[in-house]
């Protein structure tokens, strides 16, 4: 059996929203089967498999921005829409934290996880939160534009929450 010998890329991002509660915001990152109501450049989102935001349920997502640049290249053609399967491996309704891994895509990410912590952010805890989206995959292109795309999607997600 190959291993891979690179070290995994690892990286978070976060976004401060000022109007929307903790509470708000952790109900909809575990609607897990409806993220494309929220995040903008998500076009589709629906289950697959499971009972909705309970461990083990699988979610199919496509239309987002993220490509399968680098290497060699995309073996679906440069207009084909991007897809995902992802499952939720762990929930923490306590701590307000979810991760989820995809188990099948065509954006060539291999062992990819990623975890959201929803954290409180304002005086009261109550008022405004912060979302921190981290991410561990193996490298597939370049890692600087990836967390640009994660940190331009986590922003209009989070004006999207605070505009509702």
């Amino acid at each position: 059996m190959k291993q891979n010998s690179q070290p995994k890329w690892e990286a978070k991002v976060s976004s401060k929203l000022t109007k929307a509660s903790p509470d708000k915001t952790w109900a909809i990152y575990t609607d897990f089967f409806n993220f494309h109501k929220w995040y903008p450049t998500l076009a589709t989102c629906y289950g697959i498999h499971g009972t909705n935001g309970e461990l083990g349920c699988i979610r199919f997502c496509s239309g987002f921005s993220i490509s399968s640049q680098g290497g060699d290249g995309d073996s679906n053609g440069g207009g084909s829409e991007k897809w995902s399967k992802e499952r939720l491996v762990a929930v923490d309704h306590s701590n307000r934290s979810l991760s989820y891994e995809i188990v099948e895509s065509n954006i060539r990410f291999n062992s990819y996880v990623s975890t959201v912590k929803i954290v409180p952010g304002g005086v009261d805890n109550q008022q405004g939160c912060v979302i921190e989206w981290s991410f561990t995959v193996d490298p597939v292109w370049k890692l600087d534009e990836m967390k640009k795309l994660y940190e331009e999607g986590l922003q209009g997600l989070a004006k999207r929450i605070d505009d509702s």
